[in-house]
């Protein structure tokens, strides 16, 4: 994989001011945090904590006996102040401290913080430092986080997010992969790094599905419930809800019928899940034509969860009686390329959005989103900062993308009262006749194949 060069440089910033600075960096749990820590800190005088789940008097005494172990120092005096007064540096360089897995403090367990805190200030140790927080919990970044840090949350120099990795860094990770793999291996694992590391290169799409995730001691066998359970209780209730968004229910009032449970009870699972990235509720670029389009659909974000719920759960029993090749043709294969749509969808969106950063465009995009209609769907619309629109939409399954395709789209356009300066049709396999004309003769249509992607 490569590495985070975007993020270690941000973080270098921060260790290069001039004044003491306090940074959270915090991503999923397979995030790749750790590796980004590590890669940091190769240069650094740095001292590293990684904090426990225990009481306030545990996670002081782990404090204690780590300090005096890295410095070859005796503490007396019990708090987390006195652990941050016996930093050094020894060359009066930068001095920085890792407070990892910091969402394991409890919300209660002040003492901790308070102590970052005055070292921040300058309070415990006079030389230049630089602190750094990590947290691997993504739900409690959206809920705890405030009420932990309360008004002191001024004091971040900045919060950094370990994002997953892109398709194109995806595509370099396996040079021997064709476009359409690529594709398909992103609409599994995503750019998730610890999956990215997990996956075989030199190994084919069926392969690596059945070698990783059908064989019983494959590592995502059990990836997608234990990484669920590992933020939420109640598993059961959010598996119902993941299987019946997985089948098709968008809208709460479908979850409410297939699931028997309430809408109010639905709304703060759905809530839950969102919290970490596993659900995302799909809002409709605003475009005007909003008595056209639809409202409250929701969908699966995480793309194993995604999978493991359309393709593995509902048949898990038949996965307990049939070899892994067995259950792949028969459960897998069929529906994958209608199941890949959405993801090529991704892949295009990704596409213009490289486009626009180097300036290929016609207008200079600061927006983009998806119109999400009653009738159908503009799978790509940018805009720019005038309200000046690039569409596009994508065929993945078909053979060809017919004409008719195109003027389904200007049918959307008129119901989403959107206009464009420039229409971008992709297609992962070929474009009739019709269409190449038209783009031959119009230059406002840009026809973009899986060779051009």
């Amino acid at each position: 994989m490569e590495t985070r060069n975007s993020e270690v440089k941000e973080l270098q910033k921060h260790y290069e001011a001039k004044s003491n600075t306090l940074v959270l960096l915090y991503g999923s749990s397979r995030s790749g945090k750790d590796d980004l820590i590590r890669e940091f800190l190769s240069d650094k005088k740095f001292f590293y904590f990684r904090c426990r789940n225990a009481s306030v008097e545990k996670q002081l005494s782990l404090l204690i006996d780590e300090v005096q172990d890295h410095f070859d120092i005796k503490i007396s005096k019990r708090t987390f102040e006195e652990c941050f007064t016996r930093l050094k540096s020894r060359d009066g360089s930068r001095f920085v401290v890792v407070v990892d897995e910091f969402q394991l403090v409890g919300k209660r367990q002040k003492e901790l913080l308070t102590a970052l805190l005055k070292l921040l200030d300058g309070k415990l140790y006079p030389g230049p430092v630089m602190i750094l927080i990590g947290v691997s919990s993504l739900a409690w970044m959206k809920r705890d986080m405030d009420e932990v840090f309360g008004d002191k949350i001024r004091k971040l120099s900045a919060q950094i997010a370990v994002a997953d990795y892109s398709f194109l860094e995806l595509v370099r990770s396996f040079p021997r992969y064709s476009v359409m793999t690529a594709v398909q291996t992103y609409g599994v694992i995503g750019g998730v790094p610890e999956y990215l590391r997990r996956w075989e290169g030199d190994l084919s799409f069926k392969e690596n599905i059945c070698k990783h995730v059908l064989y019983r001691d494959g590592f995502f066998r059990n990836e997608a419930e234990n990484y669920i359970s590992s933020e939420l209780r109640e598993l059961a209730v959010y598996d119902t809800i993941l299987s019946s968004m997985a089948s098709g229910h968008e809208k709460l009032n479908d979850l409410y019928l297939d699931t028997g449970y309430s809408r109010a009870k639905i709304s703060v699972y759905l809530k839950n899940l969102a919290a970490f990235d596993v659900v995302e509720k799909v809002v409709s670029f605003d475009t005007g034509g909003w008595d056209n389009a639809k409202k409250g659909v929701y969908r699966i974000k995480n793309h194993y969860v995604n999978f493991w719920f359309h393709f593995i759960y509902p048949n898990l029993s038949e996965l307990s009686v049939l070899s892994p090749e067995e259950f792949y043709d028969r459960f897998i294969e069929p529906d994958l390329s209608s199941y890949l749509k959405r993801y090529f969808v991704d892949v295009c969106h990704e596409y213009l959005i490289l486009l626009n950063r180097l300036g290929r465009l016609p207008v200079k995009m600061v927006k983009q989103g998806t119109w999400v209609g009653k009738e159908g769907t503009i799978d790509i619309i940018g805009q720019d900062s005038i309200r000046e629109n690039v569409v596009g939409i994508c065929n993945w399954d078909k053979k060809v993308m017919s004409y008719e395709k195109y003027e389904e789209l200007l049918s959307n356009m008129a119901l989403a009262k959107l206009r464009a300066k420039a229409i971008y049709l992709f297609s992962a396999s070929d474009f009739d006749n019709r269409l190449k004309s038209l783009a031959d003769s119009n230059h406002s249509i840009v026809l973009v194949d899986m060779k051009e992607l």
